[in-house]
């Protein structure tokens, strides 16, 4: 049974292009969606950071390593067009807010720099773009972006290369030899992967041995082109979703979900004893809470990282 504990789950679904009922995915899908999701317990540990929200272990999932549980249905989407289709025109947006993109570049940073390889570091994006929020002051060696559309990605200058490649057409990463690269990321991306098994084998396939796979969202998505069990998912089971992506997928050192959006508590509001005593108390108070509510404002940021 999945435990919060004391870590608070935020479920803030507002965006108006997730508010699809259950009912309505299934209906549009002519299909009986069926969940296989492990029911981990959230283990807060003391040597975690704050931003940790639990480890997953092989005891946390019903099956082992490669008793793949989703069926076809699981994967299916309201729109099974051609992705190409889709992506035909660039889009020169972002598709997260900027506080968020701030933080998954700052963590991006923690991460990079806690690894102790002294060479440059060499990145594979997948789902890439024209942007890729990478960190400065990083040393790096190739920057491969893999994505849907051309002119995105040669607007992208921090990609040394780049690969015009629909991964729901052809989830192998062929081009690249085993144990190539020390970190792979995506970013709002997974929830529209329809083949998460072969591309989830690929990324382990082509990671170097102790390097890092960082899979990062938040609560907005195309609904038509994302599967139908990330749409009937909350925060916590959408965290879930992509840990059990990799632990189905290959033999993952570690697996972890975080949080990068940390939460700010409102002070308490002073008395009227205390505002009597001091009226500036009360502007203060006021404009504290200000801050704390425009902090706590924006989209969420989850990362769910797994080690080779």
């Amino acid at each position: 049974m999945v435990t919060t504990k004391s870590y608070h789950i935020r479920r803030r679904q507002n965006h108006s292009t997730i508010h699809l009922t259950s009912f309505l995915v299934a209906s549009l899908l002519n299909a009986s969606i069926a969940f296989h999701l492990p029911q981990p317990t959230i283990r807060r540990q003391t040597n975690l950071s704050a931003k940790s929200i639990c480890t997953f272990d092989s005891s946390d999932f019903a099956g082992k390593v490669g008793d793949w549980p989703y069926t076809d249905a699981d994967l299916n989407r309201i729109d099974n067009s051609n992705d190409s289709f889709f992506y035909d025109e660039p889009r020169f947006v972002t598709h997260i807010d900027d506080k968020a993109i701030s933080l998954l570049t700052e963590f991006y940073r923690e991460e990079f720099l806690a690894m102790t390889k002294t060479a440059p570091l060499d990145i594979l994006y997948l789902c890439s773009s024209w942007i890729s929020h990478l960190p400065t002051g990083v040393k790096y060696g190739r920057v491969v972006g893999v994505g849907m559309n051309a002119k995105e990605l040669q607007a992208n200058t921090q990609l040394t290369e780049y690969i015009v490649q629909d991964m729901n057409q052809q989830p192998t990463l062929s081009q690249f030899e085993d144990n190539s690269f020390d970190v792979i990321c995506n970013v709002v991306s997974v929830d529209y992967l329809t083949k998460p098994l072969e591309i989830f084998q690929e990324m382990h396939r082509v990671l170097r041995p102790g390097g890092i796979s960082l899979m990062s969202f938040s609560n907005r998505c195309f609904p038509t082109k994302a599967v139908a069990v990330w749409l009937q998912a909350d925060d916590i089971g959408r965290l879930t979703i992509v840990a059990s992506y990799y632990h189905y997928s290959a033999d993952w050192k570690s697996i972890e979900a975080l949080d990068l959006k940390e939460m700010q508590a409102t002070p308490p509001r002073p008395s009227a004893g205390e505002v009597f005593r001091n009226p500036a108390s009360l502007t203060a108070w006021m404009n504290t809470a200000a801050a704390v509510a425009r902090n706590n404002q924006g989209d969420p940021m989850f990362v769910v990282k797994a080690v080779k």
